[in-house]
This record gives structure tokens, sequence and C-alpha cells, in this order.
């Protein structure tokens, strides 16, 4: 190892520890035991450059282990990503840019938002699997302009999680060659000794998996390290694990291989005591020696040409190829050409009864020739979920061009699969499953609120209507749950028309992921797809006359709400039937139209959907009621528990007369 090596790794260290001792908070194990890892990928291997950093053609570097934020706002610091060293003395602060895990969009550099462990691998088999689809769809004989790698940095942690270990069996299945995982092994975590929980042999794991496996026996040794990640590179057919066998705490006289080196500060003492076996001032903090920053920013001109030397093929692309390279741009985007979907009249015009589950078949299948990049598929549930594009191939490892994906029964990892392509850049995934298997996916979904993605999640069989499966299989909190998460929008059409505005509404959506739920029951066409685009409308209402009751429902049970309007018509009642696909639309909207749907003077209000009261209580008020589910259903027909359940017109009637005391 050269001693400017042996310098810079010290200097990410201290620049780490200080970090964390300046907030009196955070983690500073990983950083002293990874920081000559990570150190060699992003000087010798990384391809990336710190004056572009969305470059289409970098590297991705994912630090799963987000605890270790440290160590990455030390590297983007270091390699000129627009980190101050006033930026790391703010770690952990308020509205600073280095929050305790990484943020994606918050911090220049940062590729995902990181934290909740095993989410990281997930997400780099999503960017890994992004970069073979694309470079398949684009890349030309002597233009190999999609060509990088994916890289992770993981801990023992990380491979304890379920959904790392789902996508790393995918990963293998799929034989994604550009992912490369270094495995960050102190076999230590917060409760002590790996011997406690975690014992198995891990390369022999990923060996079953499908991986190429290596060992570096000394996290320290930067030849051994870069040898193995040159070995690495050279496998095509196989991803590839790199255990890497660090000491937590390198470095700390007193806390090195200990789990208290892992999640609190090292205290004043001990990092003059780190500091000195390093071979720093101990009573200098946050310095970086010249030798480092002369000898980064040698790499960064580096790294500036081979940016450049990209472009310029790109350049000479778009003249061999310029049907290929406006697709490129179309694609890399992101954005929805609105106007062809809404003077598409193909696009909203439906004239059949059908379970929305079929309608969703129905739009998506029209969304395939219209959105190129619309790629997805779900969790071995296609035929049943109705999420297969019709005039598209499956992906494979011997078809790396097909947009119809295949996860396997791994929900969470599909949706966190799912933002790392999305991240990746050029694509727009959907993903589905059945609705109650959200459940899942929700630590995932979660993330792609939080990073704004707008990743949709196509899920069925919404309630009770799925019958003789039974409570395990029929959702009832699920609705609120997602709702109740920030900046996620839940979607539940009436019909087909209201589907393909669910369709348009997911699609156009630029910062919020969507969720559209689906029936399995067929369901009448009654609702009007346009004025959907608003999360509520009138459907039915009284003529020239003010409503006595308002009906709002969701989904199936519109159409149930229509049934009840219809009979207190004969009664002499008016009624006013909103349709309500999306609280999350709806709000959005003027308090000017808000009012025009429910106006506040109507304080007889009725909601009505098949799962639980939970957020109705908004609409309906100390004067309303709600006709909803609030335990778990039965194993029976459909139609058997819509009315064990008092979802029929004669129960909505019963409880609209018992409100109007008639």
């Amino acid at each position: 190892m050269k001693n400017i090596d042996n310098i810079a790794i010290n200097t990410i260290r201290i620049l780490s520890v200080d970090s964390v001792e300046n907030a009196n908070s955070g983690h500073p194990g990983l950083p002293l035991g990874a920081a000559p890892a990570a150190y060699t990928l992003w000087s010798k291997f990384l391809k990336h450059n710190p004056n572009n950093p969305s470059w289409e053609d970098r590297d991705r570097f994912v630090l799963s282990a987000g605890h270790g934020s440290a160590l990455l706002y030390s590297l983007l610091h270091l390699f000129g990503y627009g980190l101050k060293i006033d930026d790391l003395k703010q770690f952990r602060q308020l509205d600073s840019l280095t929050p305790g895990h990484p943020e994606y969009k918050h911090t220049t550099g940062v590729e995902v938002t990181t934290g909740p462990l095993g989410q990281g691998i997930a997400n780099a088999v999503g960017m890994a699997w992004a970069e073979s689809y694309l470079s398949k769809k684009f890349n030309e004989p002597n233009f190999n302009i999609v060509d990088h790698y994916t890289y992770v940095l993981c801990g023992d942690g990380c491979l304890q999680e379920g959904v790392a270990l789902e996508a790393i069996s995918l990963a293998g299945s799929l034989e994604l060659g550009k992912l490369i995982l270094l495995y960050d092994s102190n076999n230590i975590t917060i409760e002590g000794n790996c011997e406690i929980t975690f014992r198995e042999d891990v390369l022999k794991k990923f060996d079953a998996c499908g991986w190429h496996t290596v060992l570096v026996e000394d996290g320290n040794d930067v030849d051994a390290i870069s040898n193995a990640i040159e070995e690495a590179k050279n496998v095509n057919n196989k991803p590839s694990i790199i255990k890497v066998n660090t000491k937590i705490g390198f470095g700390a006289p007193n806390k090195q291989g200990k789990s208290s080196a892992h999640g609190e500060p090292l205290g004043k003492e001990e990092i003059k005591l780190t500091k000195q076996a390093l071979g720093f001032d101990p009573e200098k903090s946050f310095y970086v020696p010249k030798e480092v920053t002369e000898y980064i920013e040698d790499f960064n001109k580096n790294a500036k040409a081979n940016n450049e030397n990209w472009n310029k093929l790109f350049e000479e692309y778009k003249k061999e190829f310029p049907q290929k390279a406006k697709q490129w741009d179309i694609w890399h985007s992101l954005d929805i050409d609105i106007n062809n979907l809404l003077d598409n009249d193909d696009f909203w015009n439906y004239n059949e009864d059908l379970a929305t589950r079929v309608s969703s078949e129905k739009v998506l299948n029209k969304l395939s020739k219209l959105v190129p990049n619309l790629i997805g598929g779900s969790a071995d549930l296609s035929p049943s979920t109705k999420t297969i594009m019709k005039d598209r191939e499956s992906y494979s490892k011997d078809n790396r061009g097909g947009s119809n994906l295949h996860f396997g029964i791994r929900e969470h990892a599909m949706a966190a699969i799912a933002n790392g392509m999305y991240l990746h850049g050029g694509l727009r995934p959907y993903i589905s499953s059945f609705f109650v298997f959200s459940d899942y996916m929700k630590p995932a979904m979660r993330l792609s609120a939080l990073m704004k993605l707008p990743v949709i999640s196509v899920l069925t069989h919404d309630s009770i209507g799925v019958g003789e499966d039974g409570p395990t299989h029929q959702p009832i909190e699920q609705l609120a749950s997602l709702r109740s998460i920030p900046n996620y929008t839940v979607i539940r059409p009436c019909d087909t028309n209201e589907t393909a505005a669910a369709w348009y509404l997911a699609l156009t959506r630029k910062e919020s992921p969507s969720a559209i739920i689906l029936t399995r029951q067929k369901v009448k066409l009654l609702g009007d797809g346009k004025k959907a685009l608003k999360g509520a409308y009138i459907l039915k209402d009284c003529e020239n006359k003010t409503p006595e009751i308002i009906f709002i429902a969701t989904g199936s049970e519109v159409e149930l709400a229509c049934n009840a309007y219809e009979e207190l018509k004969n009664k002499g009642i008016s009624s006013r039937v909103i349709s309500m696909p999306s609280m999350e639309i709806f709000e959005e909207q003027s308090d000017d139209y808000k009012e025009s749907v429910l106006p506040k003077n109507i304080r007889k209000r009725i909601a009505i959907e098949a799962g639980c009261s939970f957020a109705w209580w908004k609409y309906v008020g100390l004067d309303g009621d709600v006709i909803s589910m609030d335990t778990f259903g039965a194993s029976a027909p459909a139609s058997q528990l819509f009315e064990k359940f008092g979802f029929t017109t004669q129960n909505i009637v019963n409880k609209a007369l018992k409100l109007l005391d008639k």
C-alpha cells in the first residue's frame, strides 16, 4: 500500500470520528473498520464525476449500512461533492446536509436513502437490473453507452435482514454480473458478538445463491481489496460478494473489536488515543492533510476526463443512431406526455362491467404502447393481478430486453428493487401483489414516499370480496395503513373509467408513489374517469335541490351507494353520491372545489368502504356514520360476506333513514 493511500484512509477515519464526536451522536465503528475498502473502491475503481453527480453512466455506490453515514460524508467531502468541513461539523444537526442516515436528494452524491438495514442491498439489485436492461435496449457495437457497475457496502446486520436475502437470491438467479457487494465483516452488532445469532458461513450461502465469492482476510490490505474487486469485475455471469474481514472501531485502543464502538461516540480521550495510533495530531480536529487533497484533485481530473470521453461517445451515438438517442432522452426525462393521455379517446373509452383488476390489465396494455420505458411485474402473481404487458417479453438471464419482470415470492425485496430501478434513472417501474401482502412491502413503500419516488404499486383482491380464501387474505386495515404514510397516494377506483384515471394519476405524480387498489370481483361501469382526476367528485345528485344526505364511497362500494341513492329517491329523499377514489388527490384541490363536492352545511353523511373506519370520520363528522370493517373477515363466497358485514343496499338505506330521523 502506498503511503498516500494510508494517509487518505486514516483521514477518512478521523473525519468520521470527529463528526460523530462533535454531534455527540452516531456510529464511529463502521467508518473506522471499513474505510480501507471504501477508499480503495472510490479512488481506484468507482467510475464517477463529482462535477456531474447525475452522469447517466456513472457507477452507483450504495451504503446499505446507512448508520455508517459519517464514512460516506467523509468520502463526499474529500472527493469534491460539495460537502464542506462545516457540513461535517453539522453532522446530525437540524437542516444540515449531513443527516444521521444518508438521504436521497438531500445530499449530493447520495444515491439512495438508507438506514433500515438490508434495503440498500435490494435497492442496488434494482440498479444493477436497470443497468442490464438499459444496456440491452440502447447499446450498439462499439457504442456501450450503458456500461457501469453497482457497488454496495453492507455489514453483518444487513445480511441478517430478510429483505437482503430475498434480493440476494433473485440477483443470483438473474446473474446480475455488474453487481458487487463489499461485506464489512466485523462480527459485531449492537448486542455483542455475532456468534450469538449469526453463525452461518456467509460465503457458502452466497455461493448457493449463485454468487461469485471472494475473501479478503485483512480489511486493511488495500492491495488484497483491489485484487478482489478486479477479480469480481472479471466475472460477468454472477454477482459478486467480497467478504472483507475488519475490526469494528479499528485504531481506537479501548474500543476496537467491541460492540460499544458501534453506535456511540468514542469520547474525547479515546479520540486522542485513536488519532495518535493512526499518526494524526491529537489536538487537531477535522484535519485534511494537503497531500490527500492534492492526490484526490488528480483523481478528479481523471474522473472528469472519463465523463468527457463518454460525452464524446454519446455525440457519435446520436449521429449513428438518432432514433435511439431520441428515445434515450425521452426515457431519461421520466416525464409522461400528459396531453397524449388526456386527449387519447381510446385511453378513456370503456363499456364493460369488469373486475377492476381486469380493468387495470386493459389500461396497462394501452399504456405499454404509449409509455416505452414502463417496466414491471409481480411477486409471482401476475396472472391474478393482471399485470402482464402482452406486447412485451419477459426479462430473464437469457433475455435482458424483456420488460415483464418476475420477482418471485419476494414482496419486500420487490418494492425495494423497484425503488432502486427508479433511482437508477431511465425507467418507470410498477410492481404488484395482493393487497393484503402490502404489509410485506410497506417498509420499502414508506421509503418510496420519503424519497419522493413515483413508483406504482398495483394491489388487487382489495377487500372481503376475496371471498373463500378467508381473513388471512382479506385486507381490512391496509387502506388506512397506506393512507397514513406521508406523501403516499392511495387510489381505489370504482370501475374501469376510474381505473384509467388511477393509472393516469400514478404516472403523472412526480414526487409521490401511488398504490392502485383493485377488486377481484366484477363491478358496474358507473364512474367518470376525467372527473376522478380530482380525487373525488359528484357521481349522482338531486336536481334543483339541496341533498339531505351525502354518501361517500370508494371502489366496489360505490355501486352500493348508487343503489341506496335510488332507493331513497323512490322514498322522496334527496341524496348525493360522492365517488372518492383518492383522499390524497382530493385534499390537493382548491377549497372551493372541495366545498362544492362536500358542502359544510350538509352534515348528514355516510362513508361506505369495505375496510376499517379509520380516516373516514374526517369526512363524515360527528353527525355522520361509517359503514366499514372493524373486524377481520371470514371464509365464504364474497356475496355472503358482503351481506354478513353489512355492505348491502338495505343496510345503507336503514342507516340513512336513522341519521335523518325518518
